[in-house]
């Protein structure tokens, strides 16, 4: 509990230094240029801002995940950039759904509507990870829910996992062109047809594994 608390100290200090300080203002602009530019090429300090603006991203969801992501790929270039972006979330999604679990549940549970805490009840990694692919929600409001509900830790880090990797794949594309008129339609479906594939295999999946446990336990 005393981690916890201090984790959450040092994250409102965070959250008021990046308020309070140009950077703010210069994320918010959304020009990639010039938040770059003022990052400087000191590769820990780039490293510690951009893990903390996703941790941030994560818990409020104040600055788009867009920007975000075309911020890593301009300093780190498309592979590690996309790289670099994903596994900060899925991290920065583990800390908020433990913060959450442990810190917050009994006292949010009494804010919340109940309907968000029933969709990832009854769902539960469907939920997560139809949400992280096929974002209506924002990615703080999951983390937040997912703590709320039963779900078990691994089942909302695999979730998290796939489903990041999916959106966060197609988001990297974006800035880094792939998207534009230029590319060939047929390249542009295939992936398509792959992303929607791979997740129906997904949500196959995990329902028959799902129904195969519920036989075993009226068993």
């Amino acid at each position: 509990m005393h981690k916890l608390i201090i984790f959450l100290a040092l994250l409102a200090i965070a959250v008021f230094i990046l308020f309070h300080s140009n950077l703010y203002h210069v994320l918010k602009s959304g020009d990639i240029d010039t938040i770059t530019s003022f990052l400087g090429e000191n590769l820990f300090y780039t490293l510690c801002i951009t893990f903390i603006i996703m941790i941030i991203q994560n818990s409020f969801t104040i600055i788009p995940l867009i920007i975000v992501i075309s911020l890593n790929i301009a300093l780190y270039g498309l592979f590690y950039g996309f790289l670099w972006s994903w596994i900060t979330s899925i991290f920065s999604s583990l800390i908020v759904f433990l913060c959450i679990r442990f810190g917050f549940q009994d006292w949010i549970l009494k804010k919340v509507k109940p309907e968000l805490i029933n969709l990832g009840e009854k769902h539960g990694f469907l939920y997560v990870l139809q949400a992280r692919v096929i974002p209506f929600i924002p990615t703080s409001i999951i983390n937040i829910t997912a703590g709320l509900s039963p779900i078990r830790l691994k089942e909302f880090m695999i979730a998290t996992v796939i489903g990041n990797f999916i959106y966060f794949l197609i988001l990297s594309l974006i800035p880094a062109g792939l998207f534009s008129g230029e590319i060939n339609e047929y390249v542009l479906g295939i992936l398509a047809f792959f992303f929607i594939f791979f997740f129906y295999l997904i949500k196959k999946f995990y329902r028959k594994n799902n129904r195969n446990t519920e036989r075993q336990k009226q068993e």
